[in-house]
């Protein structure tokens, strides 16, 4: 029995999967995130970031920026926005609105989701 309830406990350890820097997408508790791409120098991929209105200040910097982590902690990596926003459909986000921001020659893409 107690070999019983020592499996059971951990669980929800094996089946944790992706988080974002570590808080699990079930624990994220904002109505609202923001999907924030950019592209990587030489290759077709993106960086994606997420925004779902945390803290952002550490050791003096204005922002900090939050990946997707996946189940062995490593930086989750997507195709495209399209590939990202299809990730995050999967895991409860619901696509509300997008926008390109140019700086310094380079688009920054942003997408707006809710929790559907």
């Amino acid at each position: 029995m107690k070999k019983l309830i020592l499996i059971l406990l951990f669980i929800p350890a094996i089946t944790y999967s992706q988080s974002i820097n570590g808080v699990p997408f079930s624990e994220i508790d904002s109505e609202y995130i923001e999907i924030v791409g950019t592209a990587k120098a030489l290759s077709n991929k993106v960086t994606i970031n997420i925004d779902f209105g945390q803290s952002t200040k550490l050791l003096g910097s204005s922002k900090k920026q939050f990946s997707i982590l996946d189940e062995d902690n490593k930086k989750v990596e997507f195709n495209s926005m399209i590939d990202a926003l299809n990730f995050m459909t999967k895991n409860g986000y619901k696509f509300e609105q997008a926008y390109v921001v140019t700086t310094g020659g380079s688009n920054v893409y942003r997408y707006l989701l809710s929790k559907d």
